[in-house]
This record gives structure tokens, sequence and C-alpha cells, in this order.
């Protein structure tokens, strides 16, 4: 009789893993929604006459305004070679970054904005 509880409790314990193992159905994903662009970021900026030197003095919405900004840091090689993130000022970028001969590439916005209407 001892063997048939055994086996029994044995029968029992396998039932109990075979529901821990059923899967959950996996739910599907909504599909996503296409973002819309930030018309605040796609209206046309004025330059002033030190940012202008450096990106031209077209009106350009600031997306446009960063993206030149960056060819020119690369094609003169104003960025840091130690600390990638902090960009050289030369005389030009100087007058845009109020005086700082280092800032990082986050203050960089911060400080270019200042000089967009």
């Amino acid at each position: 009789m001892a063997t048939k509880k055994k086996a029994a409790k044995k029968s029992g314990a396998k039932k109990a893993t075979k529901k821990k193992t059923v899967k959950k159905a996996a739910k599907k994903a909504a599909p996503k929604k296409k973002r819309t662009p930030n018309a605040a970021f796609m209206k046309p900026m004025q330059p002033d006459e030190s940012l202008a030197a450096v990106v031209g003095s077209g009106m350009l919405p600031r997306t446009e305004i960063t993206k030149k900004l960056w060819q020119y840091i690369k094609r003169n090689g104003l960025q840091d070679a130690k600390v990638r993130r902090n960009i050289n000022a030369d005389e030009k970028l100087l007058k845009v970054f109020g005086g700082k001969k280092q800032v990082s590439m986050f203050e960089m916005t911060k400080l270019v904005n200042k000089h967009i209407k």
C-alpha cells in the first residue's frame, strides 16, 4: 500500500509541474503610429551676426542650424581629441559661445539658442 501512495504522490507532482509550464498567449503589439515632426523645430529662425558667420545669414530651422554648426566643427577639427563631447572654440565660435574656449555639446545648443531670433 505504501508503494501506491508514493506513486500517487509522484503523479500529483507531475500534474502540478505541467500546470506551471503552460505558456500564456503572447499579446499582439498595437501598430506604432508615425511620429509627427514638432513644428517649433521646423520654424525658420534668423541667426544673429556672430552665428551667421558660421552657419550663413539665411533663415534656417533650428535643426538645420545645429547640422551646419556640426559641419563647421568637424570641417575645422574643433572637437576635443580626448573628451569627444567637448568642442574647442576658434575665433568665430568664441563669439557664439560667449567667450568660453571650450564647451560641451549639450551646453553648445543652449548657447546657440541665445543667437537665434
